[in-house]
């Protein structure tokens, strides 16, 4: 198998933790990157799932209700926790 070199611009950091753990996991660096462009070529692409988190249907639409409460002057508005508390009591 013939090798090659190729340069990667990283933040220092994660690259000092990445050799960290992967220091404890028995490889280096250049190891895990192996690991990942093999596994990667296995699966045909990421070897996990890339993806935007964005809230599903129900969160979408709580999140939605909450600002409109937020912004209705018909709705009881509360100053603090304790008031709303003293509130729910009665």
């Amino acid at each position: 198998m013939a090798s090659t070199n190729f340069s990667v611009r990283m933040d220092s950091d994660i690259k000092k933790q990445c050799e960290a753990l992967y220091g404890e996991l028995g490889m280096n660096l250049t190891t895990a990157i192996n690991v990942f462009l093999r596994q990667s070529l296995r699966v045909g692409g990421f070897p996990f799932e890339v993806r935007l988190d964005q809230p599903n249907k129900e969160t979408m639409a709580a999140m939605l209700e909450a600002e409109r409460i937020a912004h209705d002057p018909d709705v009881k508005h509360y100053s603090d926790v304790e008031e709303a508390l003293r509130e729910l009591k009665r």
